[in-house]
């Protein structure tokens, strides 16, 4: 009887340590969506430029209008280095998820452009334009345990609220 019992606390300790060793998928899930919501914070900072080398994995790939995906960091460096900064670009998640295993997420969500004039001067006179669309980013956890993307898309064309 001695032993039935001690059998049973043990099998009960082994269940409470895998129990509390594993993360937490909502913790996670919210890292993921902080993650993006930091992303566009830099942007917002920093410039798109900056924010998207800053945040994108070695292995990063972009999907673009009228484009094949840009795959690999080299490239996507190679895409941004002859663009200008005269615009804003910011968004953020409405959605977050995470794989049952913690190495891979996405979020999704409204973003928006804003500029002054039609070349996306800043410096020029009058009303900001805005524009805005949708987005998927899918994230993956790095080696060092920081979120970084591997894959962004986006669609253009939100209709304005006051219509």
């Amino acid at each position: 009887m001695t032993v039935n019992i001690w059998f049973i606390a043990l099998v009960i300790l082994i269940q409470a340590t895998v129990m509390f060793a594993q993360p937490d998928i909502e913790t996670e899930k919210q890292a993921i969506k902080q993650a993006d919501i930091d992303f566009s914070d830099y942007s917002k900072a920093h410039g798109f430029k900056d924010a998207f080398l800053q945040f994108m994995a070695d292995d990063a790939t972009l999907l673009r209008d009228n484009s094949y995906p840009l795959e690999g960091a080299e490239k996507i460096r190679e895409h941004f280095k002859d663009k200008r900064g005269g615009f804003t670009l910011t968004w953020a998640p409405t959605f977050a998820s995470i794989s049952q295993s913690l190495e891979l997420g996405y979020t999704y969500g409204i973003y928006e452009l804003t500029y002054n004039d039609e070349k996306g001067d800043p410096k020029k006179e009058g009303d900001p334009k805005k524009e805005g669309g949708t987005y998927v980013t899918i994230w993956k956890k790095q080696k060092d345990g920081k979120w970084k993307f591997v894959l962004d898309a986006g669609n253009q064309g939100l209709e304005p609220e006051n219509k």
